[in-house]
């Protein structure tokens, strides 16, 4: 195995042709499919992004669930969360989504969701490394899984984003809204039109294409929204909205055409919730990661509402969400989540979210921004090496005043700043992030981290 095949709790990720092979998609959707079978379950959903390997490795995964005896149900090029919300209709016994979300174009990934909806556990997915592993029990000639398409899975994924209480679909539809929209040619243009449509927004595009050749980095950052910015200004949209490959994950441009940062989306989007949970929003609790930006925090105190922090990862996230029965939650890359939807990142739902808020306060996005608390944060990488827990000392000796939270890599807070250095699950990376009231501040802090 070559140093980029990321293998993490709930699935793995590499190079296509290298890392990952049909071969290796067919032994661990076997494993996951004999995970299934031993928990006494006969079905899993498989859905994929729209990366040019992915129609292979699913066939090659579909392959692989039959031979166990576990039986396909096929939602095909779909978002993310579409794919979990399947499972729970299905009643399935898991899922499998092939997509490596953000990661540039050579990349794929298996990611493996359980019967909850919710990406699999430390304990689980070590039980189907273990039977990748070991080879899982192969059925006979009269024991072979079936397949079958569900063609409807993004519909009943819309239907249920649009019954929401706090979606004002009639609203949204006398606000009139104007939206421009770029899917960097991943899954996310036939589902993000058909949404709008039926919202009644206006809709202009770039990279709709559902071909997986992306034509700038697939992640929604600040620095490849440039020509997203210049369609917001061309068509006068309200907002410009830019998803991930894979559909979880929403940035936003503003109305004239600058972009905000993926924070305020779930900034945002808590201010939606907590604005329509009225005098119950006080004392109800949100949940985000130890990376997510004080936008969030403020937006939740805003409405009376406690901040609690888990570790970097959607699973943990979903399960704290749970545990505390939060009523919004998320991670600061654009993820919103919404228990009373399914626990699970949902750029679909964000933007009902965004469009509900917007049309609510009548107020324009950069003015909504504007009149937030500002904040800088910045956001860098650092090849992974070295002595890590040499590194974490070294800024516990520099930072004695700071609060710790060392659940994740180690995250230093202050009262207007924080400092969080941890491995990437997602690359062979280290990640550094900070965020201060100024970016020289931002800056120096991950200087400070580079140094350590």
């Amino acid at each position: 195995m070559s140093d980029t095949l990321m293998i993490s709790v709930s699935g793995m990720r590499g190079h296509v042709g290298t890392d990952l092979t049909p071969e290796l998609v067919a032994r661990h959707a076997a494993a996951l499919g004999a995970w299934v079978r031993d928990a006494g379950g006969r079905t899993v959903v498989v859905g994929r992004d729209a990366r040019t390997s992915g129609e292979m490795f699913a066939l090659a995964a579909a392959a692989g669930f039959q031979s166990v005896g576990i039986d396909v149900i096929d939602v095909g090029v779909v978002p993310t969360p579409t794919v979990q919300m399947a499972v729970e209709h299905h009643h399935a016994g898991a899922g499998l989504i092939i997509t490596a979300s953000h990661n540039p174009i050579e990349w794929n990934a298996l990611k493996f969701v359980g019967p909850d909806g919710i990406f699999l556990d430390a304990e689980s997915g070590a039980r189907v490394r273990a039977l990748a592993e070991t080879g899982p029990a192969r059925s006979g000639w009269d024991a072979i899984g079936a397949r079958r398409h569900d063609p409807d899975a993004v519909a009943r994924h819309l239907d249920a984003i649009l019954a929401l209480d706090l979606i004002d679909v009639d609203a949204i539809r006398r606000a009139g809204f104007v939206v421009a929209l770029d899917s960097v040619r991943g899954a996310g243009g036939p589902p993000m039109r058909a949404l709008f449509e039926r919202l009644g927004v206006t809709m202009h595009g770039i990279h709709l294409e559902a071909d997986g050749r992306f034509p700038r980095a697939p992640e929604p950052t600040p620095d490849g929204l440039a020509e997203l910015g210049d369609l917001v200004r061309s068509t006068g949209a309200a907002v410009g909205m830019a998803v991930d490959p894979d559909v979880d994950r929403l940035a936003l441009v503003d109305d004239t055409g600058t972009p905000i940062g993926e924070d305020y989306t779930l900034a945002l989007a808590v201010r939606a919730v907590l604005g329509a949970a009225g005098s119950a929003s006080t004392g109800a609790k949100v949940v985000v990661n130890l990376s997510t930006s004080l936008v969030v925090e403020d937006a939740a105190r805003a409405h009376g509402a406690t901040l609690l922090r888990a570790p970097v990862g959607e699973a943990n996230v979903a399960r704290a969400i749970l545990a505390e029965g939060a009523l919004i939650g998320g991670e600061g890359n654009g993820g919103v989540m919404l228990p009373a939807l399914h626990v699970g990142r949902d750029a679909p739902l964000a933007a009902a979210l965004i469009l509900q808020h917007l049309a609510a306060t009548g107020e324009r996005l950069s003015a909504l921004v504007a009149g937030a608390p500002r904040y800088s944060i910045v956001k860098a990488k650092a090849p992974r090496g070295g002595d890590l827990a040499a590194t974490y000392a070294a800024l516990r000796e520099r930072f004695p005043d700071a609060e710790l939270d060392e659940r994740d890599g180690l995250r230093l807070g202050w009262g207007d700043r924080w400092l969080h250095v941890r491995p990437s699950g997602t690359e062979p990376i280290i990640r550094l992030i900070a965020e201060a009231p100024t970016a020289a501040e931002a800056e120096a802090l991950v200087a400070t981290a580079r140094g350590a």
